[in-house]
């Protein structure tokens, strides 16, 4: 590899252990050039995302957006060279050489900040869904490119709808901890009707629920929805490898942990951003590991 590349892989790898605060974790598992290509598909889409959180007005955004779906159009073409001084589509453009990366999950993950920047709003969970497949999902599906499943076609169909079903899970654990900073921003993206079914639909604009509103019996809701797509999800681990089902085991068990968090205080998620600690995750990673060597070894038994 060149020194070029090494310095873009260098500088993505840099951008995820600073802002990856779950990711980074699971992702350590990797063999080198694995954990080199997740980290040259964070560091995009962190670049997506942080257009559609910033401060920029709105036409600005979507300057920005077109201009990063140009370039990963140059990546899909093959137009980026190491030279490139964009070290992030470089490193990207290295991945999508050595890997089969679906990059169209790229143009997804643009659509749906996209749909932030229209202040899009969900009826039903049918539409939320559609979004987090967009932000989520693909990214699920973006990673399985690296990760590698088995080699039917038929398996492969399903490792990648269990990848987008545990992104949704993973989405939706996000929304419930960002629930008051998205109100905040004039966000809302739990589905208007369940908002409705437990009086929540005037928002989440102070650190109590709203007057009579069962807010507990929304948050309870949402929590049993989500762990059903973790279960569904997680049908994905027996479909990879030792290391890249232990760095998905760890990911998603952060964010399961978290979202046991937020069932057991829901009123939590009004007053700030609930988190593990660094530790924890750290602890969560590791039991990920032991668990996934020793739900194979009973296999093995079996």
């Amino acid at each position: 590899m060149s020194g070029p590349v090494l310095a873009a892989y260098a500088y993505c790898e840099s951008v995820t252990g600073h802002e990856a605060r779950n990711f980074a974790y699971g992702i350590r598992l990797l063999p080198t050039p694995k954990r080199q290509a997740m980290s040259a598909l964070y560091a995009f889409s962190r670049r997506v995302d942080d257009i559609g959180d910033g401060d920029l007005a709105p036409a600005d955004k979507q300057a920005r957006l077109d201009q990063t779906r140009a370039a990963l159009a140059r990546v899909r073409a093959g137009e980026v060279t190491e030279e490139d001084t964009d070290p992030v589509a470089v490193a990207l453009a290295d991945s999508a050489r050595r890997f089969p990366i679906p990059l169209g999950g790229l143009d997804e993950l643009i659509d749906g900040v996209q749909m932030d920047l229209r202040g899009d709003t969900y009826e039903t969970w049918e539409d939320l869904a559609a979004y987090c497949r967009c932000v989520a999902g693909a990214i699920g599906r973006l990673s399985l490119g690296v990760f590698g499943t088995a080699t039917s076609a038929e398996e492969r169909e399903r490792a990648a709808e269990y990848a987008d079903t545990l992104g949704l899970a993973l989405q939706l654990t996000n929304i419930l901890r960002d629930l008051r900073e998205d109100a905040s921003n004039g966000r809302t993206y739990l589905p208007a009707n369940d908002l409705a079914k437990f009086g929540c639909s005037e928002g989440f604009h102070s650190d109590t629920p709203p007057r009579g509103a069962d807010f507990a019996g929304l948050i309870e809701f949402e929590v049993r929805r989500a762990r059903a797509l973790f279960a569904d999800g997680y049908r994905l681990l027996p479909m990879l490898d030792r290391r890249s089902g232990a760095c998905v085991s760890a990911m998603a068990g952060i964010y399961r942990r978290l979202l046991e968090r937020i069932a057991a205080d829901p009123e939590a998620v009004l007053r700030g951003r609930v988190s593990l600690p660094a530790h924890e995750k750290a602890y969560v990673a590791a039991r990920g590991l032991a668990g996934l060597d020793a739900r194979r070894a009973a296999r093995r038994r079996v």
